[in-house]
């Protein structure tokens, strides 16, 4: 896990830095993940890398170029911010959940099977009494 949660940090650090955003996608993508076998990821991260992968490369590359470069090229700065939101959202799932990323959940919870955590009793803040109530 050591050398993909380097590799994600890497990438993470050249979307961090100056430069247009395609730019720093291209390279953070090439440099740093485009080698990552997703299979050596925890399971949990397999469909979200599997998901930026397909993203990345989905253009047929033209003239000499890759196909990360073509794809990225012909993305719109919103589809480009997306891309790189998704590599800070793995490298921070990576991270957060370790080696035991097999029993992980998702940063965000939403949807309608999404169960809400029950409250302890105690942390329950009872009603407030009506004003002249004591």
């Amino acid at each position: 896990m050591s050398n993909h949660a380097d590799s994600l940090f890497a990438a993470v650090s050249v979307l961090a830095g100056s430069g247009n955003i395609k730019q720093r996608l291209t390279e953070a993508y090439e440099q740093h993940l485009a080698e990552i076998d997703g299979d050596e990821l925890p399971l949990p991260l397999n469909q979200g890398f599997a998901e930026l992968r397909r993203t990345m490369s989905r253009v047929e590359p033209m003239n000499g170029e890759g196909s990360i470069c073509a794809t990225v090229r012909k993305m719109s700065i919103e589809e480009a911010d997306d891309c790189a939101k998704s590599i800070v959202r793995l490298y921070a799932d990576l991270i957060r959940f370790g080696d035991n990323a097999q029993g992980m959940l998702p940063l965000q919870l939403s949807g309608p099977a999404v169960v809400q955590p029950l409250v302890p009793p105690f942390l329950v803040q009872s009603p407030r009494r009506r004003s002249g109530q004591r």
